[in-house]
């Protein structure tokens, strides 16, 4: 049986970084993940100046693809105005990729099945033990099932289900585009370009507020596609977009029981206004390692829970 003081399930952003924390300052870990890396993931892949220094990150030696956004056009039912901002976007598949490199001599790849507690350890599969757990493995997170929600409670903030889709498309604008509440989605949709001619295009919203109007997130893709023909964002494009869900955050959220402790998606760390969680999710774990580091109290102190203000920040 392999045995290590912290055992991370998932190798997201979140789980990522919990990873590079706790292996700057020489604890013992494994990361387990079920895929294989690079993996693909279609993602905006928003990014924020905090993030950049979070993981350390110097643009200049990051070996990805890597946007930077001087402004976003964005429309609010309507209401069009330009946003004077310092953002960034990157490519998941290669982002998750560079992160994972860091830690990789610590990675597994495994599906995690069973979660069991024996004598003050977590034991997954029979094959691992740990005196730490910690669930990064995403919205359906297998920490979090097993130990979060064995009750039948759900621990998670409000459920929001998107589609998109990420391709090459070098005709397209440099601009990114924000539409807010436009048609009755709860939500917004976006186009984001990045280098290399590749585009993001997608569209996200609550899935009870949906369901509440008797809407679908298939009639506002649709939307959305008939609107990048207009504005001639996109044109002549055969869209196959990718659709996921992923939770928002909440206010009391239950972030750790006993030695497991839930990090990004798992524990539903998406901002509230726009949805955005690789900053949050990085942030999250980035705290629970410090947390063992230190044995202090694991919290989400630090985390926004909007982007707006990190939308209005002009620093680089």
């Amino acid at each position: 049986m392999h045995q290590t003081e912290v055992l991370i399930v998932g190798g997201g952003p979140a789980g990522a970084a919990c990873a590079w924390q706790l292996k700057q300052h020489g604890v013992d870990f494994i990361l387990l993940d079920k895929a294989e890396f690079p993996r693909p993931k279609v993602c905006a892949g928003w990014i924020t100046p905090r993030v950049l220094r979070d993981v350390q990150l110097d643009p200049a030696a990051y070996p990805g693809n890597f946007t930077v956004f001087r402004r976003f056009n964005i429309e609010i039912k309507g209401l069009r105005f330009t946003l004077p901002t310092h953002q960034y976007a990157i490519r998941r598949v290669e982002f998750d990729q560079w992160l994972i490199d860091r830690v990789r001599e610590h990675l597994i790849t495994h599906r995690v099945v069973d979660i069991r507690q024996e004598n003050g350890h977590y034991i997954v599969d029979g094959d691992y033990s740990a005196h730490y757990l910690i669930g990064a493995g995403g919205t359906h997170c297998p920490v979090k099932r097993a130990l979060f929600e064995c009750d039948g409670v759900s621990t998670s903030g409000s459920l929001i289900v998107a589609q998109e889709e990420e391709f090459v498309y070098a005709a397209g604008s440099d601009r990114c585009h924000l539409w807010f509440l436009q048609e009755g989605l709860p939500g917004y949709a976006w186009y984001f370009p990045k280098s290399e001619g590749v585009v993001n295009v997608g569209v996200g919203g609550s899935a009870a507020g949906l369901k509440q109007r008797g809407d679908t997130l298939r009639r506002h893709w649709e939307l959305l596609t008939e609107r990048l023909e207009r504005y001639e964002l996109v044109r002549g494009h055969n869209f196959n977009p990718v659709g996921h869900s992923y939770s928002l955050s909440t206010r009391k959220p239950l972030i750790r029981r006993g030695n497991a402790l839930l990090v990004g998606d798992a524990l539903g760390v998406s901002t509230l206004d726009m949805g955005e969680g690789i900053g949050p999710s990085i942030q999250s774990g980035i705290n629970a390692a410090n947390a063992i580091i230190s044995n202090t109290p694991y919290t989400l102190h630090g985390i926004s829970r909007y982007s707006f203000p990190a939308l209005l920040s002009l620093r680089r």
